[in-house]
């Protein structure tokens, strides 16, 4: 029995902490920023106002977590995101192939709870900050849960609170809403009809029952289905997490009228659900019910801070590569009318770029303050780039930038500013890509310090058996080939079958700009006349001007198939021209208006378990495996494959780096393919397997005569080793002993 006599007052306590790097917001930009920071020796205090991480991803929202893979939706090849976003991602697919937005609760809870140096504080809102001249030295954040203060100093910060809570206590130069076309030339510069601002979403699941369900409206819900333009989309076998465009509030403060907002869309989602339940125009309604409603909705757009570069249109359309480039994005710009759900406007307007673009780091921190790194959607971008970068995977990576910079400059004494320069980002750069961060169009230099490599075996491809399957050639396929400078194409033989005679055209295409995988540019063609079943050989005039990757493509034929194969190879893949509805409306990128934008043909592959490949033969072997591969720092097919795999009839494939004299490692680092392309939506969307095929799900690694490291079950494709004391050694053996069922491929080992 504890008695507590009467008294004036009392004050809740107050705990007190110090850290290197404080981050402010949880979702996966906060997150992966605070795992960074502390994998890299920082003491960090993670502050979240909610009670999980996750942001939009989590239980709480229920929207899945997506970047430049885009749904597999656009031309970004190999592109889904690495470090550790990719790592979440992985990790998530091994434990939550099914989706379920509580276990991705689960997965990052464990992660930060598990990571040595990171606090996290949970339901603890930040609501003042202390300053000495232009840093900020403390943050002051309270839990209503446990009703305790918290009192944090530390030497940097990071806002990822998405609406920018710290660099808005702080004083920090801030955006909202969309710039003019003339500040910018940006063409997609929305007027005042379309509107300046994204609004928020709150979703719902529903469930299918034995017996009828009753539903009856609550007094709020909207009476009036037509005052939304487009309610005859809605269907009773929608998903409810698929209403994306149950949106509102762009007219609206976004923060400070957040519960108005969440109110009105309460009232959407009830009235939607009452027209689905009670207007008797879905009569197998009648056994559905709702299972869960957000409480919170999931907000698009707020504040946007002012870097040293301010990422635009042009950034991304261009496809610009900027000197201090430390990340990349891939979503289309995708900008939503300002008036939501009530607008006449269709629920988006999206446009591509024709690859990857990259991200400067002169984005990523607060140019009004000394120590304050943006991450998350609150980076500084225009409205229009924003519509981009938004998306949760890319923000993700973003994450992880800041925090290992954060690192940098705690360790060299940096601003984040001084960092940016020149001459010092390229430290950044390299630290990256050493932990599996890869970013377009650079290399990692020098990553297995001089060692040379030697291995048991090399693929080579020479043909590919037909395994009985056929394709119909009913819309425009390419096999995607690379090609090394100086080269020309081999002869190609394929196996075609057509029940009339048909001439059929296969195109040679390629892509203006290095990496990219559009085709817009006509190298040569090669007509056939096919009827009836037998190899028919193609063969091109061209040589190769540089290292590239090319489209083998086939015109559409009804009438016409293509024998498959069982073989799947890492970096090749088949592409076809189709449609993906949930990224774009056509086959094709349609500009409808003067938007500064590219039309351009989409060359989508195909999801697990539905990838194929063409059987075929080649005049000559195509070597694109090679062990010099290991040593060239490139991190993803880009140009060529970049990776090293072994022969078929290896029984015990591996590798072997050596050094004329010892070498002292700290770490090693192997990076390896994962099915780069493939998308890992986070919840919501299951997914075929827990493993992508290709992934070494078992091997040793070898200190001259010593094992150093003996892993099974693995599911990452970047497989970090530290050791508490450094090894000495002159050789380092990787040995595949297992793969998820597909044939592996090795891009590096980076040691340090």
């Amino acid at each position: 029995m504890k008695i507590y006599p009467q008294n004036d007052a009392r004050a809740f306590p107050v705990s007190r902490l110090e850290a290197d790097l404080v981050v402010a917001g949880a979702g996966l930009a906060g997150l992966c920023a605070a795992l960074a920071a502390a994998r890299d020796g920082l003491k960090v205090v993670l502050i979240q106002d909610r009670p999980v991480p996750g942001g939009n991803a989590s239980s709480e929202v229920r929207l899945w977590a997506n970047g430049a893979t885009s749904h597999m939706g656009n031309n970004n090849r190999w592109a889904r995101e690495g470090g550790i976003m990719g790592e979440i991602l992985e990790e998530n697919l091994w434990r939550n192939k099914e989706g379920n937005p509580v276990m991705f609760d689960l997965v990052l809870l464990d992660l930060a709870r598990s990571q040595p140096g990171l606090t996290l504080l949970l339901n603890t809102a930040v609501y003042d900050v202390e300053k000495t001249a232009s840093r900020i030295t403390a943050v002051s954040a309270f839990n209503a849960i446990n009703e305790t203060f918290y009192h944090v100093q530390a030497t940097q910060f990071c806002d990822a609170t998405g609406d920018g809570v710290l660099g808005f206590l702080a004083g920090a130069e801030y955006r909202e809403g969309a710039e003019e076309i003339d500040e910018l030339g940006e063409k997609m510069a929305p007027g005042d009809q379309f509107g300046h601002k994204l609004g928020h979403s709150i979703y719902f699941y529903t469930k299918r029952t034995a017996e009828p369900v009753n539903f009856v409206a609550p007094s709020f819900a909207l009476d009036d289905i037509t005052e939304i333009p487009r309610y005859k989309r809605l269907t009773s076998t929608l998903n409810g997490c698929d209403l994306w465009w149950l949106e509102w509030g762009g007219r609206l403060d976004t923060v400070h009228q957040s519960e108005e907002i969440k109110w009105e869309l309460w009232k959407i989602v009830w009235g939607v659900w009452n027209y689905i339940k009670n207007s008797g125009e879905f009569p197998d309604a009648a056994n559905l019910t709702i299972e869960w409603v957000g409480a919170i909705p999931g907000k698009r757009e707020s504040r946007r801070f002012i870097g040293d570069h301010l990422l635009c249109q042009q950034d991304i359309i261009e496809q610009r590569d900027h000197y201090d480039a430390v990340a990349y994005g891939g979503w289309s710009i995708d900008l939503h009318p300002a008036d939501g759900v009530y607008s006449t406007h269709d629920g988006c307007r999206q446009f591509h770029s024709k690859g990857t673009y990259t991200i400067p780091f002169r984005s990523l921190y607060s140019r009004s303050l000394d120590n304050l790194f943006l991450t998350g959607r609150l980076i500084s971008a225009s409205h229009v780039a924003f519509g981009s970068a938004r998306v949760m995977c890319t923000c993700g990576l973003l994450g992880e930038i800041v925090g290992r910079a954060a690192a940098l400059c705690h360790m060299q004494r940096l601003s984040p500013k001084t960092l940016a320069q020149p001459s010092q980002i390229g430290a950044l750069q390299q630290q990256l890509q050493v932990h599996g961060c890869y970013i377009p169009r650079q290399w990692l230099d020098n990553p297995a310090l001089n060692a040379t490599v030697s291995t048991s075996s090399e693929y080579v491809l020479t043909s590919l058996e037909p395994n009985g399957e056929w394709l119909a050639l009913d819309a425009r396929m390419a096999v995607l080939l690379p090609v090394k400078r100086g080269e020309t194409l081999p002869e190609i033989t394929f196996r075609l079958r057509s029940r009339k005679p048909h001439r059929l055209t296969i195109s040679l295409l390629g892509s203006e700009k290095a990496g990219n995988f559009t085709p817009d540019i006509q190298y040569d063609e090669c007509i056939l006349d096919v009827n009836g079943e037998k190899e028919y050989r193609s063969t091109f005039g061209w040589k190769c001007d540089r290292d590239q990757y090319v489209f083998i493509a086939f015109d559409a034929c009804d009438d016409m198939e293509i024998a498959l194969t069982e073989s799947r190879l890492p970096g090749m893949m088949t592409v076809f021209n189709r449609l993906n509805e949930r990224v774009a409306k056509h086959t094709r990128q349609i500009v409808d208006g003067d938007y500064g934008v590219d039309e351009f043909d989409f060359w989508l592959p195909r999801r697990h378990p539905h990838q194929v490949f063409p059987a075929l033969r080649l005049d000559r072997p195509l070597h694109c495996y090679a062990p010099d591969n290991l040593l060239n720092g490139r991190l993803r097919p880009e140009q060529q494959t970049n990776a090293w795999s072994p022969a078929d009839d290896d029984p015990a494939p591996q590798v072997i780096w050596r050094w004329e004299t010892p070498q002292t490692i700290h770490s090693l680092t192997l990076v390896q393919d994962n099915d780069f392309d493939n998308a890992m939506e986070t919840v919501q969307m299951g997914h075929h397997r827990a493993v992508t095929p290709h992934c070494i799900t078992r091997y040793r690694l070898w200190a001259d005569d010593q094992i150093i490291a003996d892993v099974e079950h693995n599911h990452h494709s970047v497989c970090e080793h530290r050791f508490a004391s450094p090894l000495c050694t002159r050789a380092i053996k990787l040995e595949i002993l297992d793969t998820a069922g597909a044939r592996p491929a090795v891009y590096a080992l980076n040691i340090r």
